[in-house]
């Protein structure tokens, strides 16, 4: 575990609609936690019997508020073990090991107009990003986006905050003029305009190209992805850990950091999905195909980096610093 790892205890446990759960966390020493800033997220670590899985959770507190941190966490059914783990672990009293705060989706507190987009669960960051512009006095719209009123987790909350008039909500089972319409709900692009958007991958593609396609700078449009579909396709490419003096074969249906794990190599990982950056490891030689959601268009241009979880190799060999 890293050196900024707290052990948070369960103080509340909250049943919002839609399946989701608020946790709120303390110390479990009773100490104040450490800062974090709007867009920051928890690495949760969850064993119970087989399962040893480290899963991210968005921040959805104030961050001028010390005295505990509260996630949301939507019961996936495609969960891959995390969501379905935190929902029958997470009872009042439960201890669990936290690394964090780490902030990979910052707000741009100077900006002139924010406006914040989130789909189901992709509202927990916007709920912190809320409070704090709200707290700068800054401009901002929060476009918040669900199935239906009924399964409209934090209604609760947002109804009882002094920013509640600035949240628009959009329900898809309702009539079409109270839908999200981008061509409507964007302001038109400017650099001092910044938009934030969090949720499923279809509902942020959706977003990032047309926001984009309108003429919003690519660095105007911020974007966490909670996950992602990895791409698996291709064949099978040569690895060496230069550092360790170990050549693996990475097959198809394999990844780079399970081949090098079966090898004694370990890199560590906790998204698998490509999201989260931990994986993220330097490229020797070789140019990689990367499959990630983390990485910079800047970053991938530079072929010096590859997220070991996910991605693959464009050439027929890959050396990596490890």
């Amino acid at each position: 575990m890293g050196t900024n790892t707290l052990k948070l205890k369960v103080a509340e446990r909250i049943e919002e609609p839609g399946n989701i759960l608020r946790l709120r966390l303390v110390e479990a020493s009773g100490a104040a936690l450490p800062a974090f800033e709007a867009g920051a997220h928890l690495d949760l670590h969850l064993q119970d019997g087989s399962t040893d899985l480290w899963r991210q959770y968005s921040l959805c507190s104030d961050p001028a508020k010390s005295e505990a941190y509260e996630i949301g966490v939507l019961r996936d059914p495609k969960s891959r073990g995390g969501s379905v783990a935190v929902h029958k672990l997470a009872q009042v009293g439960t201890s669990f090991d936290v690394e964090g705060p780490r902030n990979h989706f910052p707000l741009e507190e100077t900006a002139e107009t924010s406006v914040l987009l989130g789909g189901g669960i992709g509202i927990t960051p916007m709920l912190a990003m809320a409070q704090r512009l709200h707290a700068l006095n800054r401009d901002f719209v929060l476009h918040y986006c669900t199935r239906s009123h009924g399964v409209t987790a934090f209604k609760n909350l947002i109804a009882a905050a002094p920013w509640a008039d600035k949240v628009v909500f959009h329900f898809d089972d309702q009539p079409a003029e109270q839908r999200l319409d981008l061509a409507r709900d964007l302001p038109k692009p400017a650099p001092g305009t910044h938009l934030y958007v969090c949720g499923p991958q279809g509902f942020m593609d959706w977003v990032i190209n047309t926001a984009e396609s309108a003429g919003h700078a690519r660095a105007n449009v911020h974007r966490e992805y909670f996950s992602a579909d990895v791409d698996q396709s291709g064949g099978g490419f040569e690895v060496v850990a230069k550092r360790s003096g170990v050549t693996v074969r990475v097959e198809a249906g394999n990844t780079i950091a399970k081949a090098l794990a079966a090898a004694g190599v370990k890199i560590e990982v906790k998204c698998e999905e490509g999201v989260c950056g931990t994986c993220v490891t330097d490229v020797l030689e070789g140019i990689p195909d990367h499959r990630d959601k983390f990485l910079t268009d800047e970053e991938r241009e530079e072929c010096s980096m590859i997220c070991a979880c996910c991605s693959r190799a464009a050439t027929p060999t890959l050396v990596l610093d490890v």
